[in-house]
């Protein structure tokens, strides 16, 4: 019997004599990421990286020169997944940080979500300059989209195979553990008091997106459905919907038709304050 399989029996059984108890687990397990290596490609660019802590204990790393552009990576993620498109953003002139979101890498803390990585964007971006972009992938994504209600500033917003809805996303979750219905509900509301926000206001429908910005999301993403992306181009009146035909969840971010649309945002940005000065 494999594990999965394993625990959705015990969540399927026990959820329906003690929900709130199936419910906790439930929830320590889906904000409690693991710790996964680089993989041997990322290395290399490891090697060229600056490691830099924040004020508050934030880790990133740090890549090249010139005006700033702010990375966050998803779930369970990593700062040099982004490697290719870390390498194209310096050798155009960027400054590129890179965060290593709550909970992961070297940064502090146990448990992560949402909101806290939104949270930990602010804090970077209220030490660095004035943002040219910000590039968020998967969680990291719907991450930046929430930094910018609360606040965070940048000249250009890129996100790649985000959710939009993070209440579809606990959904998502609680089915494939097997939850039962009243252990459903009372995991979502566990999660809800810890984050500090209900769940259905953490929707791009609700946001104010003024920047222009990149949506980028793959056919065959078999881990954010790519409906997600339509949904946020609508709510998002300045924007561009890049949708290609393969690329994952995760082989997305080296696509050069990815780089290709990231350059041109920030070209065209670029040139347009220069047109207003």
């Amino acid at each position: 019997m494999s594990t999965l399989k394993w625990v959705r029996g015990v969540n399927g059984t026990l959820g329906l004599f003690a929900p709130k108890l199936v419910a906790r687990k439930m929830r320590l397990a889906f904000m409690t990421p693991r710790d996964l290596p680089p993989r041997d490609w990322e290395l290399p660019l490891l090697a060229k990286s600056e490691r830099i802590t924040l004020r508050f204990g934030l880790s990133a790393l740090r890549w090249g020169q010139g005006p700033a552009v702010l990375l966050m990576h998803g779930w369970e993620g990593r700062p040099t997944q982004f490697a290719s498109l870390i390498t194209a953003l310096v050798d155009a002139g960027y400054s590129v940080v890179a965060l290593d979101g709550p909970a992961h890498g070297r940064s502090p803390g146990s448990e992560a979500n949402v909101v806290l990585f939104a949270r930990a964007m602010l804090e970077a971006a209220a030490e660095l300059p004035p943002l040219q972009a910000v590039i968020g992938h998967s969680m990291g994504g719907a991450s930046a989209m929430l930094a910018v209600q609360l606040g965070l500033r940048t000249e250009t917003l890129v996100t790649i195979g985000a959710p939009a809805r993070i209440l579809g996303v606990l959904r998502g979750f609680a089915r494939y553990v097997g939850l039962p219905p009243k252990a459903r509900s009372a995991f979502i509301r566990q999660v809800e008091k810890d984050v500090g926000m209900r769940a259905a206001m953490l929707d791009v429908a609700h946001y104010q997106l003024d920047m222009p910005g990149l949506i980028v999301h793959a056919e065959d993403d078999d881990f954010v459905s790519v409906k997600e992306s339509q949904l946020i181009h609508e709510a998002w009146f300045d924007s561009r919907l890049l949708r290609l035909q393969e690329g994952g969840h995760q082989r997305v971010l080296a696509d050069p038709r990815v780089i290709d649309g990231v350059l041109s945002l920030l070209a065209g940005r670029s040139l347009q304050s220069r047109q207003s000065a």
